[in-house]
């Protein structure tokens, strides 16, 4: 069952990314929905102890998908919904980490907040009353950011690469979001948003699967 509810995500995915392309929004309000739903179920046909805080970020995360199809009017909702998403992903993410070495740690820290600077300095005239809200919530992508490279460091093996190649890929995903928004809209942006943050989730997912099978109980 997990096997084809995982390729009922990437139907569904594709799907979508090709609605964005060829920019059909009914198609869109059909299958964006569909992209973390199915998603929710493989994980939960593909494990024998579910993880209900990574459930709830996937709920948050469709949640934003939905409210995000409206980006004039609920973008606010939108990065609400995802800033739930991105806080239990630092959450669990946490319960993972061992002490940190301090070389570790300058590492994890250092790239993000450059990039989090870089981000806000390009966006902060055009912000206006989002200030506050895209600032925080870069803020929390630049911290899951830091948190997946810190336990990438801490163990070096395939599992916590793919937590780190998804954290990376939902930063870009939402960063496109941001500078399309703030910034200056690109015509490949909406693609390209899409693209990658189907395979930031895909990766987590895989991540959090790969991770139970290894004997991590949390």
């Amino acid at each position: 069952m997990s096997k084809v509810l995982i390729t009922v995500f990437l139907i569904v995915s594709i799907l979508d990314v090709i609605a964005v392309a060829m920019d059909y929004p009914v198609m869109q309000a059909v299958f964006k929905p569909m992209i973390m739903l199915s998603l929710m179920a493989a994980y939960y046909f593909s494990v024998t102890k579910i993880n209900l805080w990574y459930l709830l970020a996937m709920a948050f995360s469709f949640l934003g998908d939905v409210l995000l199809m409206d980006k004039n009017n609920l973008f606010l909702a939108g990065i609400a919904a995802f800033l739930g998403t991105q806080l239990i992903y630092i959450f669990i993410i946490k319960k993972r980490l061992k002490k940190s070495r301090a070389r570790d740690l300058l590492i994890s820290i250092v790239p993000f907040l450059i990039f989090y600077s870089l981000l806000i300095s390009v966006l902060q005239k055009n912000l206006g009353t989002f200030t506050v809200p895209v600032m925080v919530y870069g803020m929390a992508i630049s911290i899951f950011g830091m948190a997946a490279l810190l336990l990438y460091l801490q163990n070096k093996d395939s599992i916590t690469r793919m937590l780190l190649m998804g954290a990376i890929l939902f930063i870009v995903s939402d960063s496109m979001i941001a500078l399309q928004k703030f910034h200056i809209a690109r015509t490949w942006y909406p693609v390209a948003i899409m693209a990658t943050y189907v395979m930031a989730q895909f990766l987590i997912f895989r991540f959090m699967i790969a991770s139970k099978k290894t004997g991590d109980t949390i």
